[in-house]
């Protein structure tokens, strides 16, 4: 019989009857030795006090045993349905108190298990309806736009024109999140490097030169030349265009914008200031949420991901970004990135 198919009942009988059968072997051995049965009668005597404790003891072990593999049980299962912490008897002998830690780090790892997969339910669908709220508009434009094309006749460049808006706005929004769940899942890691500041301010202000002309907004850009700065080049240049698009599309025509560059103790600093509409201070704290926007901009086209999409880059580079604001005297969106 193997020993882990045995038992603790069948191994304790199995002790007893062993006990019992080599103390009769003893006593008999020590009765033909000594022929004296005073000895014998004194050596069972001994032998049975001796079985009596033992049998006391069998009986605790396994009272004990009993006692902790319920109580094991009952913890495993609370920790299974009510995900309960388990109760640490810090007193108990060292193996049941090893037993206990091991259930206290099993219920950690548990807990922690059970709190990444909500965060994952509470974003994905977070994520799901944002992008359902985001999609309703321009989907439902095209359909209605659809459906006047069918009507009544209209101008090619007519068509084209109420198609191609609503197109650019729904690819824009399919980009942006395609980037942003890429860098949240971590699947798009930065590389900081060693590269011209000023190449990455061109790269992104590159993308805002034609509404920029088309509003008569003048630019102008402190930077000193052939400065190097350790950043990811390419997502830098994301980040900043993300800034520069949202002061262009806030700044009324013929404002201006300024791009600076400073050196700060510990950090570079990199100013994108307007002269647009202002952010009100109450707003200034939600800006940077995904999807936020403000009631009274609804009017300009955006759909509130670029400033979550740039603290984002700017955050997993070591850096981060502030606002300073006043209502009808403009933004100023600074970036710090650390001095590596």
């Amino acid at each position: 019989m193997k020993l882990e198919n045995l038992s603790v009942k069948k191994f304790l009988r199995l002790i007893t009857v062993g006990l019992l059968a080599t103390s009769f072997l003893v006593l008999l051995g020590l009765f033909l030795v000594t022929k004296n049965l005073r000895v014998v009668l004194y050596g069972g005597l001994l032998t049975a006090v001796f079985l009596v404790w033992g049998g006391i003891f069998l009986h605790y072990f396994q009272k004990k045993l009993t006692l902790f593999t319920d109580s094991l049980c009952r913890t495993l299962d609370d920790m299974m349905d009510s995900a309960a912490r388990p109760e640490m008897d810090y007193e108990a002998e060292t193996l049941l108190a090893r037993i206990s830690h091991r259930l206290e780090r099993l219920y950690n790892i548990m807990q922690k298990d059970r709190n990444t997969v909500a965060k994952e339910k509470a974003d994905l669908q977070s994520l799901l309806s944002d992008i359902s709220h985001q999609t309703k508009t321009p989907i439902a434009n095209l359909k209605m736009l659809n459906e006047t094309m069918l009507t009544r006749p209209i101008s090619e460049e007519q068509r084209r024109e109420a198609t191609g808006s609503q197109l650019d706005k729904l690819d824009f929004l399919i980009q942006a999140m395609v980037k942003t769940s890429r860098l949240e899942a971590g699947v798009i890691t930065l590389e900081k490097k060693d590269a011209l500041i000023e190449e990455t301010l061109v790269n992104a202000i590159n993308g805002i030169l034609a509404p920029m002309e088309k509003k008569n907004i003048e630019l102008t850009v402190d930077c000193p030349e052939g400065l190097t700065i350790s950043h990811d080049s390419r997502w830098t240049s994301e980040a900043l265009f993300n800034l520069l698009d949202n002061a262009v599309k806030y700044t009324p025509a013929g404002g201006s914008i300024h791009v600076s560059v400073q050196n700060w103790e510990m950090y570079w600093k990199i100013d994108v200031t307007d002269t647009g509409r202002g952010i009100p201070e109450q707003e200034q704290a939600t800006i940077f949420k995904r999807f936020y926007r403000e009631e009274a901009v609804h009017e300009v086209d955006g759909i509130g991901i670029g400033l979550y999409l740039a603290r984002e880059i700017i955050t997993m580079q070591g850096g981060y970004i502030l606002v300073t604001s006043e209502v009808g005297k403009g933004s100023t969106f600074s970036v710090f990135l650390p001095q590596e």
